[in-house]
């Protein structure tokens, strides 16, 4: 989710600051700009509202709506992006090559939307098969059309805001030739995908698609995801040369692209959840963020922290959590409350790469905060077969064990360095903020709804109109011009995670087709040695490796389909397996040297990225046991006695105090290192959550307590009170 003055979609932070020095457009230029956004934004509406539709009133045929699903993000990515780009005015000479490729382009995709449309005319007319020559003559125009529309973006990069760029609009055009030919037949292909009996049209369709969501994923999420798919694709053609599990009999180009493009693989989970709770909670945000909302919930933590000894360090941790129940990337969140977080931070003497950090931690605990858990909740539930309302109720106490560690490390570094709050002047008003707490509705209303036992579309879109009524309490009230743009900016924000979900199938699609999920399964357990300790370290790994870089949605559905089936067979409960996967994934955000949280928040400070990724991964360190913590109990998951969470909840909590107070170096004052090393021992024996660790590790701790008391003067131990 992001405020209003930031870019509502990644495509436009990638636009919004290029080229501001350019001279104006003509009259007559400004004016078919001005038409062509409106056309964009009537499209990226249009969008919004055929989902919110089929989700609540006009059920669709499954393949056809998630495949409209997927044509038109990539129509609006492409339409986008063309609406905000083209070649700068210094350099308005056609080139040879570039005109050549976009003739390319030109030709061989408005061929192959003339056969689509030939196609569909015939279809229409009651025929029952298509035109022999349409069928012959579509895919490889089409094919080449867009792989040249591909390079010439690659080739000539030369952007102006404002203008139209010819290569993405036929990249848009060849979306909707690819997918309207497989939508046309879609019943067909459910049977012969993936067969020998696969018609070549059928392959050079599915081939145009997967160039078309690669190259949007590049666009919008960067190159690790883009690689990753490739490797992936490139395992499916070489397997026959490859050695010991990695061996396989290899597919033909037919076979393979014809079976990517299923429920098997791009029309899979990942997608099955990005058509309906992303998409729909997407737009929920959206509508939180029109209402200002969110602002709200920022204006609250300062009001309630604010004044507190680091302040505007603990008012992140508050923010990021509470916007975490309604946005749960942590790149957005880390937009939306750091803009006005790392400032503070930065007035009562917090360092740039320390602000950075603290925010990008903190902000990275939304993707596990209930009730939306940045998508993960919906894809766990479609994959492990568990209810929703399952899923959300065991990541609570995970959750707030998370928000608690970042807590007590903020805490702990503000007393050891003597950091002060803000003024209270310069703060809001708790008593007038709580006059407007009904803005808290909508989150209520979705929180109730859930545990009412209602749907999560039906959830999702009642607390969506509540927002839409609150608003009229404020001078923000949703009319029509509003409702327009919380419709338009749902789309947009969504676009992101219609191409990394796409991405993802490719890849969980070429793991179910080569069966490598399986024996990758079988080498765990054998590296393991039936040690389940040793396998989840060995998961904790694989899933931040494959998080870095890549969004977590992505990295958690490939890591669930390779990890967890091995994990499982070694007698983890499923909850618990797919839980701890999805934990380390999301912790890739802060883990060096891919740490994309850490890197948005560096944008904002301006400090190094790097330095700020190494010191969010100190901040966030006490988090890392907490997987362990609900693996030796999984009370801690809310699974069992209330005791028995109870019990372990208390334990988690001074297991994560005492690990902060060992990394960060004070405990009741400065802690020298053997003090850090029994504090480090204390925290390490409460993972467990048995009676006898437990009173161990409380027994060191108050061991230490006593010598730091007495060894520790008063003056050190005052050293940075409020």
């Amino acid at each position: 989710m992001t405020t209003n003055n930031e870019p509502a979609s990644a495509i436009e932070a990638q636009t919004a600051n290029a080229h501001v020095d350019d001279e104006p457009a003509p009259s007559n230029q400004r004016e078919f700009n001005k038409n062509w956004q409106w056309f964009i934004a009537t499209a990226c509406v249009a969008y919004t509202v055929f989902h919110l539709l089929v989700m609540n009133v006009w059920p669709l045929e499954t393949w056809t709506y998630r495949l409209i699903h997927v044509g038109g993000g990539l129509f609006l990515g492409f339409m986008i992006y063309s609406a905000k780009t083209s070649r700068s005015d210094a350099d308005a000479r056609w080139r040879p090559l570039d005109l050549l490729l976009l003739l390319i382009a030109a030709g061989g995709v408005l061929f192959g939307l003339a056969m689509v449309i030939a196609i569909w005319i015939n279809g229409l007319m009651g025929q029952d098969f298509p035109p022999i020559w349409a069928l012959k003559y579509f895919g490889i125009p089409l094919f080449v059309g867009t792989c040249a529309a591909v390079v010439h973006g690659w080739v000539f990069k030369d952007r102006r805001k404002g203008r139209t760029a010819p290569g993405d609009i036929l990249l848009a055009l060849s979306s909707v030739a690819a997918i309207a030919y497989i939508v046309f037949f879609a019943q067909q292909l459910q049977l012969r995908a993936g067969m020998p009996m696969a018609l070549p049209s059928d392959m050079w369709a599915a081939v145009t698609g997967v160039v078309l969501i690669v190259e949007l994923t590049r666009r919008l999420a960067g190159l690790a995801l883009v690689i990753i798919a490739g490797i992936f694709v490139a395992y499916a053609f070489l397997g026959p040369w490859l050695p010991g599990i990695l061996a396989h009999k290899g597919y033909d180009a037919k076979r393979f692209f014809t079976y990517i493009f299923t429920d098997n693989g791009i029309l899979g989970a990942p997608i099955a959840i990005s058509s309906t709770y992303i998409i729909l909670f997407v737009v929920f945000a959206a509508f939180l963020q029109t209402t200002r909302v969110g602002e709200y919930f920022v204006n609250v933590s300062f009001a309630a922290a604010g004044h507190k000894r680091g302040g505007p360090a603990k008012v992140a941790v508050f923010a990021s959590g509470l916007m975490g129940m309604i946005n749960g990337t942590s790149a957005g969140n880390v937009v939306a409350t750091g803009s006005l977080t790392i400032p503070m931070m930065k007035k009562v003497g917090y360092r740039p790469q320390t602000a950075a950090a603290v925010e990008a931690a903190a902000s990275t605990g939304g993707q596990i905060m209930p009730p939306i858990m940045g998508a993960g909740a919906f894809i766990m539930a479609e994959i492990t077969g568990i209810p929703y309302l399952d899923i959300v109720w065991a990541a609570i106490i995970p959750a707030i064990i998370y928000f608690l560690s970042i807590f007590f490390m903020v805490d702990i570094a503000a007393l050891k360095n003597g950091m002060t709050g803000l003024p209270r002047s310069e703060l809001p008003r708790l008593d007038k903020l709580l006059k407007q707490v009904y803005l808290f509705t909508p989150i209520i209303v979705l929180i109730y709804a859930l545990f009412a036992g209602y749907s999560v579309i039906r959830c999702g879109t009642l607390a969506m109109v509540t927002a839409a009524v609150v608003s009229w309490l404020t001078p923000h009230r949703m009319g029509p011009q509003r409702l327009f743009h919380a419709l338009e900016v749902g789309a947009r924000m969504a676009l992101q995670l219609v191409a990394v979900c796409a991405a993802a199938g490719i890849i969980v699609g070429v793991i179910a087709l080569t069966g490598i999920g399986s024996r990758f399964s079988a080498l765990l357990l054998g590296l393991a040695d039936q040690s389940q300790l040793l396998a989840l370290i060995f998961a904790m790994f694989v899933s931040i490796v494959l998080g870095m870089g890549m969004p977590t949605t992505a990295a958690y559905a490939v890591a669930a389909s390779v990890i967890a089936p091995g994990i499982i067979n070694l007698g983890v409960d499923p909850l618990t397996a797919h839980f701890f996967i999805f934990y380390f994934a999301v912790m890739s955000a802060i883990t060096p040297p891919v740490a994309l949280a850490a890197y948005a928040g560096s944008a904002l400070s301006g400090s190094d990225p790097m330095k700020t990724s190494f010191e969010a991964f100190t901040i966030g360190l006490a988090a890392f046991i907490v997987p362990y913590m609900f693996f030796y109990s999984d009370a801690m998951l809310m699974q069992g006695e209330v005791t028995d969470a109870i019990h372990v909840t208390i334990t988690a909590i001074a297991g994560v105090y005492l690990l902060s107070s060992a990394i960060q170096g004070w405990f009741f004052g400065k802690a020298n290192p053997a003090v850090r090393i029994a504090l480090l021992v204390a925290a390490l024996t409460m993972i467990e959550g048995g009676w006898v660790t437990d009173a161990v590790g409380v027994g060191i701790a108050a061991l230490v307590f006593f010598l730091q008391k007495r060894l520790v003067t008063p003056e050190a131990i005052a050293h940075g009170a409020d």
